[in-house]
């Protein structure tokens, strides 16, 4: 049985093929843990048929409601040929409950990050985004989270503030930081004349993107939300401006030619990237406790990790009160 303090305590290969095998797979008892820190990921092998990837959600995090909510979205996506990785369904349920973990099975994909400076790719990644939205915009999720400023932003702030890594010297000046920040976030919000809120991937990162020849896959939905289209489009951006204005230009000929673009969305990518980096570091405070992040992230509980924090939201700040970029049309 799983606690909160450490939620994957003792899963053990023995315990990861006992739980497949309680499904009734025939494991052939290779089992590789892949790279994951919020949840267990293995790939397993499986007598005279492909292996498969199982996921152990993290106990705690997501009810039932809003992880079978995750699965019907990658579902009805690849139904309507969008390139995701929809989880397997065995006895006829995609999530499944064995000595108090929930785990769901995936067939396993391959392929590697796309490059993201060729005019080529992001105009295939913008084509299947595109595609992604058309479907997520049909409805809202229920059981999900909606990406906001209280809870991405003020909650994560409130978490820093209150979490033992910061040091107590430095708490006064990331406070100062952040709620000026998070007015600016607030300005820069209204200046996009309250975007649609549609069905995100949420976390589209190269590491969650899969190309092969010329197929693309978005693996790991788990952070899919209620958000704006923008949120699944600035983090393929990077380096100065006038990089990510080509970039983005990019990706929208292909976005464009299956979903609207509301050209306002364009004042959100600054201030979104304020609310991951307040969220990433309030996720890394929030999941401190389990002994697989200090080991990870070291730097985590190091003052020079919090001074560059705070030099880092003062940059971003100043980000937010420069203007939006821009496109060629």
């Amino acid at each position: 049985m799983a606690d909160n303090e450490t939620p994957f305590a003792g899963l053990d290969p023995d315990r990861v093929l006992d739980a497949l095998e309680a499904m009734g797979l025939d494991c052939d008892g290779r089992v590789l843990a892949l790279n994951s820190y919020e949840n267990r990921v293995f790939r397993v092998g499986i007598h005279d048929a492909d292996p498969v990837v199982a996921k152990f959600y993290r106990p705690g995090r997501w009810s039932d409601d809003a992880i079978l909510e995750e699965h019907a979205f990658a579902m009805e996506l690849a139904e309507r040929d969008v390139p995701v990785v929809p989880p397997l369904g065995i006895n006829g349920k995609t999530l499944h409950h064995h000595d108090g973990q929930r785990i769901a099975l995936f067939p396993l994909r391959g392929g590697h990050a796309p490059e993201l400076d060729d005019r080529d790719s992001l105009t295939l990644l913008g084509r299947v985004l595109g595609r992604l939205h058309a479907v997520g915009e049909q409805r809202r999720f229920r059981h999900r989270l909606t990406l906001d400023i209280e809870g991405f932003g003020r909650r994560s702030l409130q978490t820093l503030r209150d979490c033992g890594q910061l040091p107590h010297n430095l708490r006064d000046n990331l406070q100062r930081i952040g709620e000026s920040l998070l007015s600016a976030v607030e300005s820069r919000w209204s200046e996009s004349g309250q975007p649609a809120i549609i069905r995100l991937h949420g976390d589209c990162h190269p590491g969650n993107i899969l190309r092969r020849d010329e197929r693309l896959h978005f693996v790991d939905l788990d952070d899919c939300l209620n958000g704006p289209a923008m949120q699944d489009l600035w983090m393929l951006l990077s380096g100065s401006r006038d990089d990510q204005s080509r970039q983005l230009d990019w990706l929208l000929e292909g976005y464009r030619q299956f979903h609207h673009f509301n050209a306002r969305e364009l004042a959100l990518i600054e201030p979104l990237r304020a609310l991951r980096l307040l969220h990433f570091n309030a996720w890394l405070a929030r999941r401190w406790h389990d002994p697989a992040f200090p080991a990870a992230f070291p730097w985590f509980g190091e003052n020079r990790h919090w001074e560059s924090l705070i030099g880092q939201l003062q940059e971003q700040l100043g980000e937010l009160h420069e203007p939006p970029i821009e496109l060629p049309w």
